[in-house]
C-alpha cells in the first residue's frame, strides 16, 4: 500500500450511534442523527447513508471536475444512491449507484469516459474499490 502525504484531517465525533448525536470539532456539523424509518427507526433526521451519499457526490464532482479537460460542467449533475441491505442474518453493508448527468458532453459515451476517468481518479472511489459493489454511470 503506498504512504499517503496528509494535506487535511476532518474529525468527526458521534454519541449514540444510529439513534444519537453527530458533530465535527470544528463545529461546521453538529445534528442528531436517526435510523431510517424503513428500517425500524423514527426517521426524521438524517442518517449515515445519506451523509455518505453527500460526501461522495461531492467528493466525484471534484473528481469529475479535475478531468473534464474542454468539457463544460456547467448544468451537470452527480446523483449518488447509497444502499443499506444485508448479506444474511446480522451481516449488513452498502452499494452504490452514480448517476451523471454532463449535458454539455459531446455524447453520451463521451460522458461516460468522463464518468470513468473520475471513478478512477475519486478519493472516495478508490476507498470503496474492492469493499463494495460501486456502479457509476453516465445518463442522460
Amino acid at each position: 500500500m503506498k504512504k499517503l502525504n496528509i494535506d487535511y484531517t476532518a474529525v468527526a465525533v458521534n454519541t449514540g450511534g444510529r439513534k444519537g448525536h453527530v458533530r465535527t470539532e470544528d463545529g461546521m456539523l453538529d445534528f442528531d442523527v436517526a435510523m431510517p424509518k424503513e428500517i425500524g427507526g423514527d426517521g426524521g433526521k438524517t442518517n449515515p447513508e445519506q451523509l455518505f451519499a453527500a460526501g461522495y457526490a461531492a467528493c466525484f464532482g471534484g473528481a469529475l471536475g479535475a478531468v473534464a479537460g474542454k468539457t463544460s460542467l456547467r448544468d451537470s449533475e452527480i446523483k449518488v444512491k447509497v444502499h443499506l441491505g444485508n448479506y444474511g442474518p446480522g451481516d449488513f453493508g452498502l452499494a452504490v449507484d452514480i448517476l451523471v448527468k454532463i449535458p454539455h458532453a459531446a455524447s453520451l459515451e463521451d460522458a461516460q469516459k468522463l464518468v470513468d476517468a473520475a471513478h478512477a481518479g475519486c478519493p472516495y472511489s478508490k476507498a470503496t474499490r474492492g469493499n463494495i459493489e460501486v456502479t457509476a454511470k453516465a445518463v442522460e
